[in-house]
């Protein structure tokens, strides 16, 4: 069978976001932004997840669009925690970048199926 990277990129990314959510709450004792970002951050895993089994390429690009999304707030959430409550956190910076480039694979499987879809 065929390594789906983003399948494992995007599902040990959420477990880095459940992990940094335990921590924040319990170090921070801040609960609303945290929550924003366990919501996004492990919600693009679920829709990869989802996307694995499309009905079509139009369900297909559906639901990578809703991973692209989450993976954009996500991305929202972290640039917020790093201004904040997080300025010198360790590995608040590789969090970053690797919400990034999560972002550019799915916009990237976005747009290969979309043109595959035009011809």
């Amino acid at each position: 069978m065929k390594k789906n990277i983003l399948k494992e990129k995007s599902f040990l990314f959420a477990i880095r976001i459940v992990n940094l959510y335990g921590k924040i709450c319990r170090e921070q004792q801040e609960y609303v932004m945290s929550k924003q970002l366990l919501r996004c951050g492990t919600a693009v895993g679920a829709s990869v997840r989802e996307a694995e089994f499309a009905e079509s390429f139009s369900d297909f690009v559906h639901k990578m669009a809703i991973a692209q999304k989450e993976i954009n707030e996500t991305v929202y959430w972290i640039e917020i925690l790093q201004e904040t409550i997080l300025k010198n956190s360790e590995g608040i910076q590789q969090l970053h970048a690797d919400a990034v480039e999560l972002l550019r694979i799915i916009t990237s499987s976005i747009k290969t199926v979309k043109q595959k879809l035009t011809k």
